[in-house]
This record gives C-alpha cells, sequence and structure tokens, in this order.
C-alpha cells in the first residue's frame, strides 16, 4: 500500500489531468445511466415486474443501438483529440461537421427500420402477451428520440475530443433531472398530465433526449466558441474515409456484443418472471458499478490521442497504466460494496422481496467481476484513443463468442445454475481477455500515425 501511494505521488501531474478530465465524463456516464436507471425503480415500485421486464426487453434493444451506433464516434474522439494536440482547429472543425451529418442519416435510418420492424424484434422473447405489448409500445416510443440521441452522441464526441468532458456532463444532469420529474408525473398522472404507465416513462426518456439535443446545438452552433461549428449535409470522402476505418471495428464490435446480450435475454426469458426481473435489476446494478471506469476510458481517449498528436508516445502510456491503475483501485471497492450490502443495494430498485431473495446470491459473482470488467474497460479506451481499434474488436468478439454466450447457454440450461450462470461465464471471460488487452497495450504496437 505504501509502495502505491509512493507511486501515484510520483506521477501527481499526469494523474491529476486524468482525474480532471475523467470527474465530469464519470458524472456524465453514471447520469446517462440514470436515464434507464430511473425507469427501471419506477416502473418496479409504481407499477410491477410485469411493466419492468415490458422495459428491460425493449430497453435491452434500444442499448444495442446506442453502444453500436455511439461507437461510430470512436473514430471522431480519436481524429479530433490528435488534431486537437497538433493545434489543427481546421481538421478538427471538419472532422466534427462530418461526424454530426453521419449521425444524422444514421440516426433517421435505424428510425425507419425500428419502427417497420418492433413487432417482429420482439415476437422472439418467449414472454406473456402483456409483456410483448408493453414492449413493443414502450420501444416505438423510444424511438421517436433515436435520432436526436444520435446527434447528442456526435456533439458529446467533439466536446470531449477537444478535452472538454464538463458540458456534455451538465447537459446529461439536465436531461436526467427532466426525465425523473417526467417518470413521475406521466408514469402516475400527477396533476394536469394524463396517467400513462410504461408509456409515461418512454415519453418522459424521449422528452429528455430532444431537450439535451437542443442544448449541444446551442452550444456548438451558436455560441460564441473557437468550434463553433456549421451544418453541412455533404459528406467529404477525405474526413468519412479515415473516420470510418477507425469507426467501423468499434461499431461491428459493439454490434457483436449487443447482439450477444439479446441472446442473453433470450436465454433469460426462458425463466420465470421473477428472474427476468432479478436479471434487470442486477443488470442495472452492473452498469451502475463500471460507469466510473467508463468515465476513465473516455478520458483515456482523448488523453492518449491528445499526446500521440504531441509526439509524446512516453507520456501516452503512462497515461494509459495510470488510468488502469484508477480503474482497478475503483473495483475493488465496488466489489466491497456488494459484498457487504447485497441485499440494500438490490433494495434500491425493488421493493419484493422475492426479486431481492433471487438476486442476493448473484451479488457476490459481481463482486468477483469487477477486476477484471474495470480493467478491460479503461484499457480499451487507451487503445481506442490511439485508433487501435480493430485489436479491441477482435479481443470482444473472442471473449462473447468463444467463452461468454456460449458459457452462459451450458451453465443456465444444462448444469441448471440459473441466473449465477450468467457470472460465472463473465468472469471466465474477463480474466482471459483483459489480461489479453493489457499485453497488447504493453507492446507499444498501437503507436502509430492514423
Amino acid at each position: 500500500m505504501e509502495k502505491l501511494k509512493e507511486y501515484l505521488l510520483s506521477k501527481k501531474t499526469i494523474l491529476i489531468m486524468i482525474l480532471a478530465m475523467s470527474l465530469p465524463a464519470i458524472i456524465e456516464m453514471a447520469l446517462n445511466t440514470m436515464l434507464g436507471v430511473a425507469d427501471t425503480i419506477m416502473l418496479s415500485r409504481f407499477i410491477g415486474k410485469e411493466a419492468l421486464s415490458s422495459a428491460g426487453f425493449a430497453n435491452q434493444i434500444v442499448f444495442t443501438l446506442i453502444f453500436v451506433f455511439s461507437s461510430f464516434n470512436t473514430g471522431a474522439v480519436a481524429l479530433i483529440s490528435r488534431s486537437y494536440g497538433e493545434k489543427n482547429f481546421k481538421r478538427l472543425k471538419d472532422v466534427a461537421v462530418q461526424n454530426v451529418t453521419l449521425n444524422l442519416f444514421l440516426g433517421l435510418i435505424m428510425t425507419v427500420i425500428g419502427l417497420l420492424f418492433s413487432k417482429i424484434i420482439f415476437g422472439i422473447y418467449d414472454v406473456s402477451e402483456r409483456v410483448y405489448l408493453d414492449s413493443v409500445k414502450y420501444f416505438e416510443i423510444i424511438l421517436i428520440g433515436l435520432l436526436p440521441m444520435f446527434l447528442s452522441f456526435s456533439f458529446a464526441a467533439t466536446l470531449r475530443g477537444s478535452g472538454n468532458t464538463k458540458t456534455p456532463m451538465i447537459i446529461t444532469c439536465i436531461a436526467n433531472i427532466i426525465n425523473i420529474i417526467g417518470n413521475y408525473v406521466l408514469i402516475l398522472g400527477i396533476g394536469p398530465f394524463p396517467k400513462l404507465g410504461i408509456a409515461g416513462a418512454a415519453w418522459a426518456t424521449t422528452g429528455s433526449r430532444y431537450i439535451a439535443t437542443f442544448l449541444y446545438i446551442y452550444v456548438l452552433y451558436f455560441k460564441d466558441s473557437k468550434f463553433r461549428l456549421k451544418f453541412r449535409l455533404l459528406l467529404n470522402k477525405d474526413i468519412i474515409k479515415p473516420l470510418w476505418n477507425i469507426s467501423l471495428p468499434g461499431a461491428i464490435e459493439q454490434a457483436l456484443m449487443q447482439l450477444s446480450f439479446v441472446l442473453l435475454g433470450v436465454i433469460v426469458s426462458k425463466l420465470d418472471t421473477v428472474a427476468e426481473a432479478s436479471f434487470r435489476i442486477l443488470i442495472q446494478i452492473e452498469s451502475l458499478s463500471f460507469m466510473p471506469a467508463v468515465g476513465m476510458s473516455i478520458a483515456t481517449a482523448t488523453l492518449v490521442g491528445k499526446s500521440l498528436g504531441e509526439k509524446n508516445s512516453k507520456k501516452a502510456v503512462e497515461i494509459g497504466y495510470l488510468s488502469t491503475l484508477l480503474g482497478l483501485i475503483w473495483a475493488v471497492i465496488m466489489a466491497s460494496f456488494f459484498i457487504i450490502f447485497p441485499s440494500s443495494i438490490i433494495g434500491i430498485f425493488s421493493n419484493e422481496a422475492i426479486v431481492i431473495t433471487t438476486g442476493i446470491p448473484v451479488m457476490l459473482f459481481l463482486a468477483i467481476n469487477q477486476l477484471g470488467l474495470n480493467i478491460q474497460i479503461v484499457i480499451s479506451g487507451a487503445l481506442r484513443g490511439a485508433g487501435d481499434t480493430k485489436v479491441v474488436m477482435l479481443n470482444t468478439i473472442l471473449r462473447l463468442w468463444i467463452i461468454f454466450v456460449p458459457s452462459s447457454f451450458i451453465f443456465i440450461n444444462i448444469f441448471n445454475t440459473g441466473l449465477v450462470g450468467i457470472w460465472y461465464a463473465e468472469i471466465i471471460s474477463f480474466i482471459f481477455f483483459s489480461t489479453h488487452l493489457l499485453l497488447r497495450f504493453k507492446s507499444k504496437k498501437w503507436i502509430k500515425e492514423i
């Protein structure tokens, strides 16, 4: 412990820089996750486990779209941060504008596809008719907010890539507050507002996403700033090509990752409604637990890209290692809470005794999984910031499809472990593949021109 303290003190300047950029990103990620968590808690407490399951299945598809298409901004962060380090502000603006245009087209396309095939998508789940109908209703309302959400991704990438993680945090905070208030009045029908139930939660989330987008537009298009953008619909192949080449592996990675979660949802849907509700809550708990690691990953990607733009690869390496160490420290803290307070943590999300009882035994394995999970998230950010997205993509594909998905199926369907089998599989997969990414980072093969 004393040696760790001495090491951190010796790297004080870099450590402060990482924390200063990470903290707003951490808060933003936590608040962003709370948009979904607010729905989970309020639906569980105000309506019941059927509504919770419906929103869970719908959000699984929505999160698939979020993670896949937000990955198209990985290339933008890498290129913008490196341009910022090189002080090439013209290229920075060009990349930002093209990224917004790309997200505009993607958002429109996915909204239309989602609305056309929503009923078919939810037909794959083995659920009751009520859960099916509520899932479709919730999903179709959320789709109305898909375009502004995609645009928000591109706006946030521009700000983060140029070192501004504070503004996205503030905008996300405002959206989160609006979402929670909207949930309360629209689910229950407070005052002049109608009682909409599960549809009310969806409308509150959609409305909050539109407001967030309007705030981003004000900051980047109207507010006086050296990064003030202009709206253009035409794509520039000289910018889109490197943007696409860096971003596409990340999008493929996330597509296959989210597909694995959809299959996981199909496996879990074979269990009873209580197990499904417990699963959704445990996933929300785990998602919240690694948000600081995601924030560190975002900051690390920006700082590594900026350092490489400044031709300072030694600094980029130090940032990667220090950020990973911080992620590991956070993992130990969260694991301790999961082990000591399992019932209290689950009780935040549900007041149904049977749901809490089902989830408690699994919390120990959520705790064990924190170590590999947090390491993987942070070191992936360092590699993405350097543009080494293909290696991260291959790592994720192999982890999910060679170990995680097959093992989850075997544990649940052959060994009848119940929900805990999912975390058996996660722990095994993260041990192997977080080690692989650490070795890749150590090799320094990611230090290259993009």
